[in-house]
């Protein structure tokens, strides 16, 4: 009885991840590709550990639960991080957004990183622009 709990975990997140390769081939942009991948593949991926994992305990495999854990847990810390860091950096690169999309919250604060990057560093006295080097010299 136990074990069709874990083989139920396990379909569903392989129909999450069904579902998370469609939006990655279906959908108009990086943006909303990048949404399905990560929120839909770490979801069924995830699901698929931990059906895995209670598998494992159900079958005195102890080692296999743990490290099916520590992987969801992987999944879980770095999926989004990582989608959180390319579509960041497709963003700051100039890709536009699909034409449907209804708001660019991202818009104002990407202008000031742009124009941040942009502009050379000076200081904003002459003393802030001394280095150690020329201190060690001067003394």
């Amino acid at each position: 009885m136990l074990e069709s709990v874990f083989y139920w975990f396990i379909a569903v997140g392989l129909a999450f991840d069904l579902f998370g390769c469609i939006g990655l081939i279906r959908l108009p942009d990086v943006y909303n590709r990048a949404q399905a991948a990560t929120k839909c593949v770490t979801l069924g991926t995830c699901l698929i550990l931990t059906g895995l994992a209670g598998l494992a305990v159900t079958r005195g495999n102890g080692a296999m639960c743990v490290k099916a854990l520590l992987c969801a847990a992987f999944i879980l810390l770095t999926s989004p991080t990582g989608a959180h860091a390319l579509v960041r950096g497709a963003y700051l690169s100039g890709l536009k957004l699909w034409e449907g999309s209804v708001e660019d919250a991202f818009a104002d604060r990407a202008e000031r990183i742009r124009n941040e990057s942009s502009q050379p560093a000076s200081p904003a006295s002459p003393e802030e622009g001394v280095t150690h080097r020329e201190e060690a010299e001067t003394a």
